[in-house]
């Protein structure tokens, strides 16, 4: 590992504060990554869904190949500290959770989360016994890369409408056991919930604005949250706004939509153009 993925490393650690969190836009492309960088926002993370989009699958539908050449070209393209949306870690057993933590390792990643959510229809959500050794191994393995990789253990319950916040917290304290860096429960929608949450557990706790529930920065913090991303919303909406202007041609034979986009959108050729440090 190079001096500089590890100085990402501790500069990413660095930016976890509980009550004084920093914002972590999640791009689908290098181009995005490059526009939020430029922009001024200190770390990026990816998100699994507005990757997938890209290629036109829907999320969990990119194999762990795909999702770590992902991060390389997210990483390559900035100078901040990147983390990705590594799903359950590409496997249902602690062993291949640990082959994707220490492929991770090696594409200059910050960091990374591991979820206890399998994508399946049929048991959304791993057993508990279970995630908890998925999180220990996933730490184990963070530790032997020999830099401070930040990793970050979600409990996904609420994503799929298992709105037990105890049971969840119950998740999120095993995972503070087994070593964990961060501790996330995307998908909570209450400031009241994600405070229980944050006074529950000693680790920093990233928040996700999801869906309606977008809360300012200010209310985050007062929940002591330490970092806030967005996931896929960001992409969609960049892609809520093609649809609307693509209809607005096919259905009426007009233009204004995209040319209002156009017109106010700033010059982007600065960020395009910009050389990674």
């Amino acid at each position: 590992m190079t001096s500089s993925a590890a100085h990402k490393a501790e500069q990413f650690r660095a930016l976890h504060r509980p009550g004084q969190p920093f914002i972590i836009p999640n791009p689908w492309d290098a181009g995005s990554a490059r526009i939020l960088a430029g922009l001024g926002f200190q770390a990026l993370a990816t998100s699994s869904a507005a990757f997938a989009l890209t290629l036109g699958r829907g999320d969990h539908g990119v194999t762990r190949e795909e999702a770590l050449a992902h991060s390389r070209a997210i990483v390559e393209a900035v100078s901040v500290p990147v983390t990705a949306d590594l799903e359950d870690g590409f496997g249902a057993t602690p062993q291949q959770v640990v082959e994707t933590v220490r492929l991770a390792g090696q594409t200059g990643l910050a960091g990374c989360s591991i979820e206890d959510g399998s994508g399946k229809k049929d048991q959304p959500i791993y057993d508990a016994a279970l995630a908890a050794e998925r999180i220990a191994v996933a730490v184990e393995a963070a530790r032997g890369l020999g830099f401070p990789f930040v990793l970050t253990a979600r409990a996904d319950a609420f994503l799929y409408g298992q709105r037990d916040l105890d049971a969840v917290i119950a998740r999120l304290q095993s995972f503070e056991r087994a070593g964990a860096d961060v501790l996330y429960a995307p998908g909570i929608r209450d400031l009241d919930a994600l405070r229980t949450v944050c006074q529950s557990v000693s680790k920093p706790v990233n928040a996700l604005v999801f869906g309606s529930f977008a809360p300012s920065l200010a209310e985050f913090a007062s929940a002591g949250v330490a970092r806030v991303s967005v996931g896929s919303t960001l992409a969609y909406s960049i892609w809520a706004g093609v649809v609307a202007s693509a209809e607005q041609m096919l259905k009426a034979g007009e233009f204004s939509l995209m040319a209002q986009a156009s017109a106010s959108a700033p010059s982007l050729k600065e960020f395009l153009s910009a050389q990674r440090r």
